[in-house]
């Protein structure tokens, strides 16, 4: 064997075996990564976010020596799905709608799509990314679930809308008759007042005319008694005047006769 022939032997021997180290490792993470997801599947009471963290971790350890699997990325997403973050997990399952080629693969996507979306109160998206799973599998029943459970969802939270918006009206309606009842208010008030003020100017009224009252009036003659009066002094004065031609003619006479031509 010549010494080409050796040195590419040795070449492709180093090969397989970094790459059987490689694979060793990447079985390792992914191993570590499936036993940590697993253990938290185990209580299903309460959310073990530590333990899928940790199964986080071993797929991305996975994944840096294999970055283009398929499976190792659908298991980190669980993994993040499973830890609340749903953004992030819809993000990466979104990548992932794009890459997959095989029909139950790519429903599956879809699915858990569904369920990222579906845990941010995302009720459109998530009923879009369910669908588009039961085109595939239409047949898959915890699919067909989930799109009821997130169109019950929403028709709630719309329903919820729409009794928040009655209310607000409600608020409005209040807060209008409110205002009415005010302006009411202080329109009878006014009114009030005026009718203060008028009280007040009759009783001026009523006070000055007790004033006028009290005060000495002028004696006022009746035109019945002034004609009688003045009839009187007509009387009197005719009386006069005859009196005066009386004494008048009797003093012509009285100076007739004592004077004689």
């Amino acid at each position: 064997m010549s010494i080409v022939m050796k040195k590419l032997l040795m070449i492709l021997m180093a090969l397989v075996f970094t790459s059987t180290v490689f694979a060793q490792k990447e079985r390792k993470f992914v191993r570590e990564g499936n036993s940590y997801y697993a253990e938290g599947l185990k209580d299903t009471t309460k959310l073990d976010t530590i333990t899928f963290g940790k199964a986080e971790v071993a797929y991305r350890r996975a994944l840096e020596i294999k970055p283009e699997d398929f499976h190792w990325q659908f298991n980190l997403a669980n993994s993040i799905y499973k830890q609340n973050k749903g953004e992030q997990a819809a993000t990466e399952f979104e990548k992932l709608a794009e890459k997959a080629t095989e029909p139950a693969e790519k429903s599956m996507v879809y699915h858990n799509l569904g369920n990222s979306l579906l845990a941010q109160k995302k009720f459109d998206p998530s009923i879009d990314a369910y669908k588009k799973a039961l085109r595939i599998t239409p047949n898959d029943p915890e699919t067909k679930y989930n799109l009821a459970y997130a169109m019950k969802m929403k028709d709630e939270e719309q329903k919820k809308k729409d009794k928040d918006k009655d209310k607000d009206k409600d608020k409005d309606k209040d807060k209008d008759k409110k205002d009415q009842d005010k302006k009411d208010q202080d329109k009878k008030d006014q009114n009030k007042d005026k009718d203060k003020d008028k009280d007040k100017k009759d009783q001026n009224k009523d006070q000055n005319k007790d004033q006028q009252q009290q005060q000495p009036q002028q004696n006022k003659i009746s035109k019945q008694s002034a004609e009688q009066m003045l009839q009187a002094l007509e009387n009197d004065e005719k009386q006069t005047q005859e009196k005066v031609k009386k004494a008048q003619a009797l003093k012509a006479d009285r100076t007739k006769v004592e004077k004689n031509w």
